[in-house]
């Protein structure tokens, strides 16, 4: 049987590389339902090449134009997150990708993980915000979380060789973004328009950024804690400027299992949508002799001090991950319209720590309390 998919932000860097595979495998997917949350021109597009069932615009003030734009079709549209929420739990979703970008992705993911789904996921910011409730979420209504990040899905897939030995260290890759090789000054002048450069991955504006700053490092760090339970102090950042290998996983013995491919998103995406099968998914295969060598440096932790401060948060626990996301959101914003430089998204991440209310064991209404809070108080200092 087809698996029928979900995909939770189908208009942005993900979602249209996932429908990407499903084009290529229409034998294997199908999908059901679809949302973003102000493209309606894509949005709609998209409905009418998948014959979607559902679409959700997340933007209710554009509901019009996309119900306007599908009138003639047989897709159903609806607006708002709690459409999506109830959408995701439906009986004729198999897997959900979530690939909706910041914090908006917890509500959608939290429902399809009460529902028992497969979320195959791509949006970090839901574990960093919450990890310890999305991950007892998933055990507790036996859900299943599939990595999409290249790293988390290499590090999985290094696991699945790991024939349950212990894991005494992971080492996540960075390419070290386009500013690998500047000075702090050259860094703390740098545009947006010269951070959204990225020299291997090709992505949306947001997570662009972040590895610009290395904060989505420091993420994916708090999000590998949650996906494998293995304490941060045991996770290392490692510089590949390559980004060939997508991450390492070591055991006691000083083995290290490593997962290639090239910088293509559409082979974790697909290997999440297929699992425990492999799938062409149309991305370059490696030539070894024509990659030559690869390197790698330690993380700068003085000209990138976004890691850091990730590594700090997930130390601190609690709901400090969940502010730190909260005031990176909207210092990126506010540097993408040029209304700050570059290191002020750092200044401004470490003020909302140092600022925090803290809760030790957050409910999540005290998440959701703590990303408001903290992101209004983050405006009022840009402000």
């Amino acid at each position: 049987m087809k698996r029928r998919i979900a995909i939770l932000g189908s208009t942005g860097s993900i979602g249209t590389q996932t429908l990407d595979i499903v084009r290529q495998h229409r034998d294997m997917f199908e999908v059901e339902l679809i949302s973003a949350n102000s493209s309606t021109g894509l949005l709609v597009q998209q409905a009418k090449e998948f014959d979607v069932n559902n679409v959700v615009i997340c933007d209710e003030s554009k509901y019009a134009e996309v119900a306007e734009g599908l009138k003639d079709s047989g897709s159903k549209v609806f607006a708002g997150i709690d459409s999506l929420c109830s959408l995701v739990a439906a009986e004729d979703v198999d897997i959900v990708v979530g690939a909706m970008v910041g914090f908006s992705g917890l509500r959608p993911t939290l429902a399809a993980l009460e529902a028992g789904k497969i979320v195959a996921l791509a949006n970090k910011e839901t574990l960093v915000a919450a990890g310890s409730i999305v991950t007892r979420t998933m055990r507790e209504h036996n859900a299943v979380i599939l990595p999409v990040d290249s790293e988390h899905s290499a590090i999985f897939q290094c696991l699945l060789a790991a024939q349950g030995n212990a894991v005494e260290k992971i080492h996540l890759t960075a390419s070290g973004g386009p500013f690998r090789t500047w000075s702090k000054e050259q860094i703390a002048a740098a545009t947006a328009t010269q951070a959204l450069k990225h020299p291997n991955w090709s992505m949306g504006s947001k997570v662009t950024i972040d590895s610009s700053t290395m904060m989505n490092k420091g993420f994916e760090v708090i999000e590998a804690r949650w996906l494998f339970d293995i304490p941060a102090e045991r996770i290392n950042v490692v510089v590949h400027p390559e980004s060939i290998i997508h991450s390492m996983v070591e055991f006691e013995d000083g083995a290290v299992i490593a997962q290639l491919a090239s910088p293509d998103m559409r082979e974790p995406i697909g290997f999440a949508l297929s699992f425990p099968a492999r799938i062409p998914v149309g991305n370059k295969k490696l030539d070894f002799g024509e990659l030559g060598k690869l390197t790698f440096e330690n993380a700068d932790l003085d000209r990138f001090p976004c890691l850091a401060l990730a590594y700090e948060a997930i130390k601190r626990g609690g709901n400090a991950p969940c502010a730190l996301n909260s005031a990176n959101e909207i210092a990126v914003a506010a540097y993408l319209k040029g209304e700050i430089g570059f290191y002020d998204i750092a200044r401004l991440c470490e003020q909302a720590l140092v600022g925090l209310n803290f809760v030790a064991a957050p409910s999540l209404d005290d998440i959701f309390a703590t990303h408001n809070e903290t992101a209004e108080k983050t405006r009022a200092v840009i402000r």
